[in-house]
């Protein structure tokens, strides 16, 4: 299994969600933000207290996620 150093889980912090190094930013927002087309400097810009890795480790834990579970999906 991968090791994510940067995703953190606290009940205290935001509700036990997944958020990056224990702050108050959470993985799902920085991932909405992306899927709506903000670039990783516009989100450094936004949250200057994150680091490149981290947005880099939010794709990985994503990516992660996604490969470990089955979501029922449309047919086309």
């Amino acid at each position: 299994m991968q090791q994510f150093d940067r995703i953190t889980r606290s009940a205290s912090v935001m509700g036990g969600k997944a958020c990056v190094r224990g702050i108050r930013v959470t993985v799902s927002n920085l991932l909405a933000q992306i899927a709506m087309g903000r670039t990783h400097a516009e989100l450094l810009s936004d949250y200057p207290y994150l680091q490149p890795e981290d947005i880099t480790q939010v794709l990985q834990y994503a990516a992660w996620l996604a490969e470990e579970r089955e979501v029922a999906l449309a047919v086309s």
